[in-house]
């Protein structure tokens, strides 16, 4: 069976404590796992953290962290102590982010994301084995370091994020998982044909590779409330963060609609950059309506071939109340 999760979002929560809560009703609901995606709000570790400690079976997830603001070696540190701490509950999801989070927020040089990955992976699990890290890589070169405390049993799994063919095919040779975001049902099939490149590359089942599927989620009672939340998320993301997203939908046959929507927003004009997002991108890759709705696009997503989980995000402006009902008519049927 495919798993639900939640990806806790970064906006709109007044307290740390009203984040980690949306954890524990999680829990409560019956969803298989909580991630926390780390942006510019609250630190990630620390909400994890409180979240291995107020819940009980709920598998816990960062995703992402990403691979420039922290080290690999501090990162596998990290890994660890989650593992411990939530009793073997956790997967470390990491990825390079882009340019306008790495160089503008962090004042760090972006350099070769896909190459930074990997070394990154690689180092991450020999911290985790426990044994003494050597290694000489391009961007980190490390020896003499080893885990001062037990190493965990079992390793926790170390995800990717990815949205281009390279940086999948990366996922699929290294790393234990993947994270999928902004994806048609036809986009994801050529993208998981990238993983398996990347599997067969590193001699490996690619089913033993995780594939979680990030989707934008809002199940409201007023459907166009619902719809608008997530038509500007989309359009904030596409238009306001870097060219990822924008080159994903261009991949996908959505260029002229992902470029006019860009060059809106960079005009200034975010409302016509929202508006120009429509229908049909709206509903090809995210889940948003009534819960009935939502519910429909979230079961068909679920029996794509090739994904082990399907986690809801939710629009970056919905509010407590808008992120509540959604988690409620999502809710796993156990």
């Amino acid at each position: 069976m495919t798993e639900r999760g939640v990806h806790l979002p970064v906006a709109a929560q007044d307290s740390f404590d009203d984040l980690v809560r949306l954890g524990e009703r999680a829990e409560e609901l019956g969803y298989d796992r909580v991630a926390l995606p780390e942006t510019w709000g609250r630190d990630g570790v620390a909400v994890l953290s409180a979240l291995a400690e107020r819940t009980e079976k709920i598998g816990l997830a960062s995703s992402i962290l990403n691979t420039y603001s922290r080290s690999p070696a501090l990162l596998g540190q990290t890994a660890a102590t989650l593992q411990e701490a939530s009793d073997g509950r956790f997967r470390l999801g990491i990825g390079p982010s882009g340019p306008v989070v790495v160089e503008n927020w962090h004042g760090v040089d972006y350099g070769n994301p896909l190459r930074r990955t990997r070394e990154t992976v690689e180092v991450v699990k020999q911290v985790l084995s426990g044994d003494t890290v050597t290694y000489d890589g391009s961007d980190f070169s490390l020896s003499g370091f080893r885990l001062r405390c037990d190493a965990p049993d079992p390793a926790p799994p170390v995800d990717v994020t990815g949205m281009g063919p390279k940086a999948v095919e990366l996922a699929g040779r290294f790393a234990d998982g993947w994270h999928a975001l902004m994806l048609t049902d036809s986009g994801l099939d050529d993208r998981l044909a990238d993983l398996e490149r990347g599997a067969a590359l590193g001699d490996r089942d690619p089913d033993d590779i995780h594939v979680t599927l990030v989707t934008t989620c809002c199940a409201l009672d007023d459907p166009e409330e619902a719809r608008n939340l997530t038509r500007q998320h989309i359009g904030f993301y596409v238009g306001g963060m870097g060219t990822f997203y924008r080159d994903a939908l261009e991949r996908q046959g959505y260029g002229e609609t992902a470029n006019a929507v860009y060059e809106a927003w960079q005009d200034g004009d975010h409302a016509e950059a929202v508006g120009l997002v429509g229908d049909d991108l709206l509903d090809d890759v995210a889940a948003a309506g009534t819960p009935e709705e939502a519910r429909d696009r979230l079961a068909a997503l679920e029996s794509l071939e090739g994904v082990d989980e399907v986690a809801i995000g939710f629009p970056r402006a919905a509010d407590q109340s808008q992120i509540d009902a959604t988690m409620d008519a999502l809710a796993p049927e156990r």
